[in-house]
């Protein structure tokens, strides 16, 4: 069953900005190192931080928490398989939330464009804290 949805949209201009004007220290804030990376080795890394920014945001949604006390930043991190498809790994208060939530699977697609990037999540389960089918 979907325990949550969540979007997100972002100015590729906006996170360009804060790489600029604030450099490693908003990256290191917001990303993990292997995002930064990946983002690193392809032609515009804006665009690829900007889209894994905006997954984050739309992951917070899809727990109904949004970015704070409860969902950190460093929390979920975004990769991609070899066939090109984005996937989930979460960290620290993320995995309580899942638990919590009865969460069993998020899924994440990720779209960008030279002036936005988008998200989408959909967070599955059986709404049982800890996971556990009845």
């Amino acid at each position: 069953m979907i325990l949550g949805t969540g979007i997100d949209i972002v100015e590729t201009r906006r996170i360009a900005d804060s790489m600029e004007r604030f450099g490693e220290r908003f990256l290191k804030r917001i990303f993990h190192d292997a995002e930064v990376a990946y983002a690193r080795s392809m032609k515009k890394a804006d665009l690829h931080l900007a889209a894994r920014f905006a997954a984050k945001e739309a992951i917070s949604k899809a727990f109904g928490t949004g970015i704070g006390g409860q969902l950190g930043w460093k929390d979920m991190e975004i990769r991609r398989r070899d066939s090109g498809e984005p996937y989930v790994v979460l960290h620290g208060k993320a995995l309580d939330l899942m638990k919590a939530r009865g969460a069993t699977a998020l899924h994440v697609s990720l779209s960008h464009t030279d002036a936005y990037a988008a998200a989408s999540a959909v967070l599955e389960g059986t709404g049982e804290a800890g996971g556990r089918n009845s």
